[in-house]
């Protein structure tokens, strides 16, 4: 497993996760206080602001120094559950809100469209280029405010520092870890389904035609060396698919064009979104209920996750203000059907812990995590982030 992954799959399940967030919120409407407060400015208008300003909020979030110090140190990849919490924290980062089914699907639109990239890759050093586009879309969605622009353009900087001097081999690793992290999600999404690039079962279907990657030839041809290493004879065949040489190479700057176009916004056309658990659900819940049991490296998760939320600096709404709700849904009526309809062992809890009720809700966290025995916070533990519990009673 490749110590270098973990900054990698952030980035990239991020990125999908704003181009989600800001099709959902220009597709629905404002609510009703705050469409009125922008009304001086006119109703489009008045909703690119609240757009502008949610996303704001979760790209500052997202990007915050500390948490990106935190997350390019070298360190193994940990249980989706652990990295799920870190998302349901920054999907509530601003003033909007997510029920359980719309967190959920957001989650699965996330991992399924990442791990799509991932397997169309040309080759393993690539999937820094997908991280690239999402870097620049995110860019974009911030263009109008430099502070924020400059934390994005400084991230960009660390990546270009840690991986453009990485070997091939080491690419190839990382690109396996990430399959394996993502070996048995088999969510299908409408999107794929309707571009046929996904069976019904929710395995993905890999092209045979296209562009072979950088540096390679289009395959058809076969030369044979002789022991001095002169070309000595050829002989060619017939392949089943149509291949191209690509133009160019794809920038690994912090500015260029990176060609390869996975990692885009594939919302950008207005289409629905479905998703759907696919027939392997039941294996899939199986072995979320093997998850559930106690494990030797549960504490180290624990400590994981702490370090990475102790550098997010979460925005509770001020005074009354309850958030917006945001549904993943069509209508309220789906998102309701969709939860009760999921698997218990798929869905995840957005945990609160409340420091009043402190003794309760420690209990009840323990439960949820798989009755880990969790000890007590050292003193001095919370300013330090070293322990779970403490850490999340003041986010």
């Amino acid at each position: 497993m490749s110590a270098r992954t973990l900054p990698l799959l952030f980035l990239n399940l991020g990125g999908e996760m704003l181009y989600i967030l800001d099709q959902r919120l220009r597709a629905q409407s404002i609510p009703g206080e705050k469409a009125r407060k922008g009304e001086r400015w006119g109703g489009r208008r008045a909703r690119s602001l609240f757009v502008f300003a949610v996303m704001n909020d979760i790209i500052t979030t997202m990007f915050n120094k500390k948490f990106m110090e935190e997350l390019f140190k070298p360190q193994d990849l940990y249980s989706k559950k652990a990295l799920r919490t870190v998302y349901d924290r920054l999907a509530h980062a601003s003033i909007m809100r997510l029920n359980q089914a719309s967190m959920d699907k957001l989650y699965d639109l996330m991992t399924m469209a990442f791990k799509y990239q991932v397997l169309l890759c040309p080759r393993p050093r690539d999937i820094l280029l997908v991280t690239f586009n999402h870097l620049d879309a995110i860019k974009d969605f911030i263009s109008d405010s430099p502070g924020i622009l400059n934390q994005v353009d400084e991230t960009f900087r660390r990546l270009i520092e840690t991986y453009n001097c990485l070997s091939d081999g080491e690419f190839q690793l990382i690109r396996q870890t990430l399959l394996v992290f993502f070996q048995d999600m088999h969510i299908r999404v409408s999107i794929f389904l309707k571009d046929k690039v996904q069976n019904s079962n929710g395995h993905f279907v890999l092209p045979i035609s296209g562009p072979v990657p950088w540096g390679t030839e289009v395959p058809g041809l076969i030369r044979i060396f002789n022991h001095k290493g002169v070309e000595v004879k050829r002989a060619e065949f017939t392949t089943a698919g149509n291949y191209v040489t690509p133009q160019r190479e794809g920038s690994f700057e912090l500015y260029g064009d990176r060609v390869l176009k996975l990692g885009t916004n594939m919302y950008s056309v207005t289409r629905p979104v479905e998703t759907h658990t696919s027939g392997s659900s039941k294996n899939l819940a199986s072995q979320a209920k093997e998850n559930i049991a106690p494990n030797p490296l549960a504490k180290e998760e624990l400590n994981f996750l702490a370090r990475l939320l102790g550098g997010l600096d979460i925005q509770k709404p001020a005074g009354g203000e309850t958030g917006f709700r945001l549904n993943l849904f069509t209508t309220d009526e789906e998102e309701e059907h969709a939860a009760q309809s999921r698997p218990e062992e798929l869905s995840y809890k957005v945990i609160n812990i409340e420091a009043t009720q402190e003794p309760a809700r420690r209990a009840e966290l323990s439960r949820i995590l798989g009755e880990l025995d969790v000890a007590e916070p050292r003193p001095g533990s919370a300013e330090k982030g070293e322990d779970l519990l403490a850490l999340m009673d003041g986010l």
